[in-house]
């Protein structure tokens, strides 16, 4: 018989789920449930978690952190619109107009499953309509 501190339980699963959307590392996840980073590793590529970068990575981006357009006063929109840095794993929300070089988007991590931040899918996803 699988012991209780071992098992997989909804309420565990939950537990994983909320600690992954927080962003806390593989690492960190394991230690709150008691279980080693491979497991929990193993256990988000099975429920389909949005992948993480390595640390490595993470340290490189973390420098390259806003997205930059460099010089765009001098370059064409068009140009000046593809140094943008956009990826699945980052909040999709837009900011500014698209047709300015100022135009950007939030970059912040998403929630799983969807293309915004926690911030931005409260403002995206409503529940009820105002009378």
């Amino acid at each position: 018989m699988a012991d209780d501190k071992n098992s997989w339980t909804e309420e565990r699963l939950d537990k994983l789920r909320a600690l992954w959307d927080k962003g806390l590392s593989i690492s960190q996840i394991g230690e709150e449930l008691g279980v080693t980073r491979n497991a929990i590793a193993g256990k988000a590529h099975r429920l389909g978690l949005p992948k993480r970068q390595s640390p490595i990575a993470s340290k490189k981006a973390a420098v390259e952190k806003q997205p930059v357009l460099e010089d765009v006063q001098e370059l064409p929109l068009r140009l000046a619109l593809r140094k943008l840095n956009w990826s699945r794993s980052k909040c999709a929300w837009p900011s500014g107009d698209p047709k300015h070089t100022d135009f950007n988007f939030c970059g912040k991590p998403i929630v799983a499953g969807k293309p915004y931040c926690n911030d931005h899918c409260i403002e995206a996803y409503t529940t009820s309509r105002d009378g």
